[in-house]
C-alpha cells in the first residue's frame, strides 16, 4: 500500500502535505508526517521481525503512556485507527502505527557531563513513575536481558563451532576469561530467584537519542517506548553506560583508545539516584556499578558467540568485524572493573 493510503487510515487531523524519513533508527522505518493543520505525525512501520507480538507491543505502550499522563507527564500520544480503537494496522504485509509529533523538539546523539545528567534524572524518573503502573506488561522481545540465556548461547556457539574459529588461540583465550566469570555475571539472576532482587518497569534502551530536547535543551519525554517490559534496574542503568561511558568506539581496533568515563559515570549516577531514590532498595543501589560490569559483558558475549557462529546476527563489515568488538568491549569490561571501587565509593556518599 502506498503510504499515504496508510495514514488515512489513522484518525489524524488535517489533509496530508508532505511525508519524509525521519530520524536514524536501526530497527524501524520512520517518517514524519506534516498535514496543512498545525499538527505533524510520526508513521513507523515496526519491525515484527524483532518484535513478534506487535499486539502485546502495543498493549504495553498504550498502558506506558496512559499511566505517565495519568500523572501528569508529557510522552507519547498514540492516534488511533479511524474505524477502532486499535493503534496500529496491518496491510497484509507490514505493521504500521502513528504517533503525534512532539512539535518543538530534537533529539541529541552527543553525551556530555549535562546531558548525562538529564539522561539519568529522565530514564530514572521515568522508572519512578511507572514503579505503581497497575497492569503486568509483557516481554516484548523474552530474555532480551538474560545473563544466563547469552552465556548458554555462548557454549553452544563454542560446542557447534560451525565457523571453525575456536582454533584460534585468542578466542579460546577469550572464552575461557567469560566462562570464568560467568557465575559472577548471573548475580542478578540468582538474586531474582531467591527473592532478594524485584523486578521493576525498565526502558531497556537508554541511549541518549531515546528523549526528546525542547529549544532550550530541556528534556521533554522518553520516547522509543518498543522494550519498555520488566526487568531489573541494571538495565536501564547499565546499558547506557556501556555506550555513552566508553571513551572509545564499540568496535574500536585502538584498545587504549577504549575506557570507562568516569565523569560521565558520575553525572549520569547523580540524576539516576536523585530520581530513584525513593523506591529502589538498598541493594539495588549497592550493585549498580555491577549493572555496568553487567552490560559490558554482555555485550562481549554476545558478540563473541555471533562471531564464534559465523556472523549470523550482527552485520559486520569484515570478517574479524565481530571479534574486533568483543575485544573492544571486553577492555571496557576491564576498565569497569577496575574503577568498582571508586564507583561504590562515589554512590555511597550519595
Amino acid at each position: 500500500m502506498e503510504l499515504q493510503e496508510i495514514i488515512g487510515k489513522f484518525a489524524i487531523n488535517g489533509n496530508i502535505t508532505t511525508v519524509e524519513p525521519l530520524g536514524s533508527g536501526l530497527i524501524n522505518d520512520t517518517y514524519r508526517v506534516k498535514t496543512d493543520t498545525p499538527d505533524s505525525y510520526v508513521l513507523q512501520r515496526i519491525n515484527h521481525h524483532i518484535f513478534t507480538d506487535v499486539e502485546l507491543l502495543q498493549s504495553n505502550i498504550e498502558a506506558v503512556t496512559s499511566h505517565l499522563r495519568a500523572k501528569g507527564a508529557r510522552t507519547l500520544i498514540l492516534v488511533p485507527l479511524r474505524d477502532s480503537d486499535k493503534t496500529f494496522f496491518f496491510d497484509g504485509e507490514n505493521y504500521w502505527r502513528i504517533s503525534l509529533y512532539v512539535n518543538g523538539s530534537h533529539t541529541c546523539d552527543a553525551v556530555t557531563p549535562e546531558s548525562s545528567y538529564d539522561a539519568g534524572r529522565s530514564f530514572g524518573e521515568f522508572e519512578a513513575m511507572l514503579s505503581d503502573i497497575p497492569v503486568t506488561l509483557g516481554e516484548t522481545i523474552p530474555d532480551f536481558h538474560n545473563m544466563e540465556l547469552r552465556l548458554q548461547q555462548l557454549k553452544e556457539a563454542v560446542s557447534d563451532d560451525r565457523a571453525e574459529r575456536m582454533k584460534r588461540p585468542e578466542v579460546k583465550e577469550l572464552v575461557d576469561k567469560m566462562l570464568a566469570l560467568a557465575d559472577d555475571m548471573c548475580l542478578a539472576e540468582r538474586l531474582y530467584r531467591e527473592g532478594k532482587l524485584p523486578k521493576r518497569v525498565c526502558h531497556c534502551d537508554t541511549k541518549v537519542n531515546n528523549m526528546l530536547f525542547d529549544d532550550e535543551g530541556k528534556v521533554i519525554c522518553v520516547i522509543d517506548l518498543d522494550t519498555v517490559m520488566p526487568g531489573f534496574v541494571f538495565s536501564d542503568y547499565g546499558d547506557f553506560l556501556r555506550t555513552a561511558a566508553n571513551t572509545g568506539a564499540e568496535d574500536d581496533t585502538e584498545l587504549s583508545r577504549v575506557g570507562f568515563n568516569m565523569e560521565i559515570f558520575r553525572c549520569f549516577t547523580r540524576g539516576f539516584i536523585e530520581t530513584t531514590a525513593s523506591f529502589l532498595t538498598p541493594l539495588e543501589k549497592e550493585n549498580l556499578p555491577y549493572g555496568a560490569q553487567r552490560f559490558a559483558f554482555m555485550q562481549a558475549v554476545r558478540f563473541l558467540a555471533d562471531y564464534i557462529n559465523g556472523d549470523t546476527y550482527y552485520k559486520v563489515r569484515y570478517p574479524e568485524h565481530n571479534l574486533v568488538r568483543t575485544k573492544a568491549q571486553w577492555r571496557l569490561f576491564e576498565s569497569i572493573t577496575e574503577h568498582l571501587g571508586e564507583m561504590k565509593a562515589f554512590i555511597a556518599s550519595l
